[in-house]
């Protein structure tokens, strides 16, 4: 009973001293001290094939297929390969390795990955470190409160979903502050955010920090921009860890330039550009993204100020036209005459884009409509010079065509009554000054237009354009489809409206 009772104390003493804390981690850090040490599992080898066949046997189309099928290497074993390869990088050069150096490890920390599908959970891979508790407790605030007690401890972390990320992790811990950010260089913008939600997961500040200094100074990607973004958002760091990092996607409502000013500054200098490519690419940029941004509802550009830079170009366009009217063609440079019309005229029609892609045109119409006055300068200049103006009059038919427009008949009749002749005149120049025409859609937004207009309209328009083409020919926009609508309309449908409420008015005896 003596002997018993000494070896009995002998085995508390021993428990007492090296006491085993088994922690399991699951998403969120949940601790179970019930939970043995657990050792490396060694990789399964790839499953061997056996024949399905005798040798005399024929093999089946079934056959040879399960027999293929069964040599490829499973994308389980290969990601699995792969990982622990990952696995031996990091641990390659691990600062807890060199004995010398750090001694004998006394916590055995287990990392295990989570089971895939259909697997078990013991089947999973895992990798074993023998590190150091007064590493841990120094580096992280998790590990501190969970390694207390002196003596040995184990303590494992499951279903990880980066369990070389997590290796890495505890690798940083043994670096010095300055160390850390030479050891994050040239990683990976993902891979740093998913050790940046370790770090934090276990508390390990030193590493967090490192983490969000290296996202402030890397370049990232779109993709990794709404990334980086995500995880800071996820992980609630605070405005006051994550500022610097965000500065460069989030602006400050308090510093910040209105969206008026900043795309009033910008249409400005594209108006005024002195390079005609640049100018060219800038506008392209500027209506790209602001289609971009229109579609997200995310950049709101006020009616008033895109007007405000319509009449700025519409009265360049009258300054340029009255001037070329008032300019002996003889003294002038032709083309420093054509060049300077096509610019004025190009501006217009950037700006009428912009107006009808953000669904503001209408009144721009309307406008269009009443210059009677320039559309009588435009027809004292020869129509080598002028043909860009009437682009912005097919612009519109295009845009009316296409029910993008929406305004009155009367609208849409002074349209083609102050600018259709011009069109019909320059149509010639226009298809042959290059790729930027598309005569088929000119034509259609055009035939659409007319057929939009009262009967009796419909056929003054079109039996002016029936005598045009015959004399002009392919110099004429071929509005064919809609002349033979009205046709058919006027002659042979002859739609009546019927009043379905009758009236009867009869005497009613005494």
């Amino acid at each position: 009973m003596a002997s018993d009772s000494s070896n009995h104390k002998s085995m508390s003493s021993k428990n007492q001293q090296q006491q085993s804390v088994s922690t399991m981690i699951k998403q969120g850090f949940i601790s179970d001290p019930f939970l043995s040490p657990s050792r490396l599992n060694s990789l399964s080898p790839p499953p061997s094939f056996r024949a399905l066949t005798s040798p005399n046997h024929s093999p089946t189309l079934f056959e040879v297929m399960s027999v293929e099928q069964a040599r490829e290497p499973k994308p389980s074993f290969d990601s699995r390969k792969k990982l622990q390869e990952r696995v031996s990088v990091a641990l390659s050069q691990a600062p807890f390795r060199i004995c010398n150096q750090w001694g004998v490890g006394d916590v055995r920390l287990t990392v295990a990955a989570r089971a895939e599908a259909g697997e078990p959970e013991a089947a999973a891979f895992r990798v074993s470190m023998d590190v150091h508790r007064m590493v841990l407790a120094a580096k992280s605030r998790f590990f501190a409160e969970k390694l207390r007690r002196s003596g040995t401890h184990s303590v494992e972390i499951l279903e990880c979903d980066d369990v070389a990320v997590y290796v890495e992790a505890v690798v940083l811990m043994y670096c010095h502050s300055e160390e850390l950010k030479n050891k994050l260089l040239g990683m990976e913008v993902s891979k740093i955010l998913t050790l940046l939600k370790i770090c934090s997961a276990i508390m390990f500040d030193e590493g967090v920090r490192a983490c969000l200094e290296y996202l402030e100074a890397v370049p990232w990607s779109e993709e990794e921009e709404e990334n980086v973004v995500s995880h800071l958002n996820q992980l609630h760091f605070g405005v006051s860890r994550t500022d610097t990092v965000l500065q460069r996607v989030i602006s400050d409502p308090s510093t910040s330039s209105r969206a008026d000013e900043v795309f009033l500054k910008l249409s400005m200098g594209v108006l005024e550009a002195k390079n005609d490519k640049a100018r060219k690419e800038m506008k392209a940029l500027i209506f790209r993204v602001l289609k971009e941004d229109h579609d997200s509802n995310s950049f709101d550009i006020s009616k008033d100020i895109l007007y405000q830079i319509c009449h700025r170009c519409l009265s360049s366009l009258v300054l340029c036209l009255s001037g070329a009217t008032c300019v002996d063609e003889s003294r002038q440079d032709r083309g420093a005459l054509m060049a300077e019309i096509a610019r004025e005229a190009d501006n217009m029609q950037w700006i009428v884009g912009i107006l009808i892609d953000r669904k503001v045109g209408e009144e721009f119409a309307k406008l269009w409509a009443d210059q009677k006055d320039l559309s009588v300068l435009h027809s004292k200049i020869p129509t080598m010079y002028r043909h860009e103006i009437s682009k912005i009059t097919a612009q519109l038919c295009i845009s009316i065509g296409k029910g993008q427009i929406l305004v009155p008949k009367e609208t849409r009749f002074a349209l083609l009554s102050t600018w259709l002749e011009a069109l019909y005149d320059d149509f010639g120049w226009m298809r042959m000054s290059g790729k930027s025409v598309d005569r088929k859609l000119i034509e259609d937004g055009l035939s659409q237009t007319i057929l939009t207009l009262p009967l009796p309209q419909q056929q003054s328009i079109l039996l002016k354009w029936f005598d045009r083409f015959l004399n002009k020919g392919d110099d004429c926009p071929n509005i064919q489809r809609a002349f033979e609508i009205w046709w058919r309309r006027a002659f042979v449908k002859q739609y009546r409206i019927e009043s379905q409420l009758q009236i009867t008015v009869c005497d009613v005896p005494d």
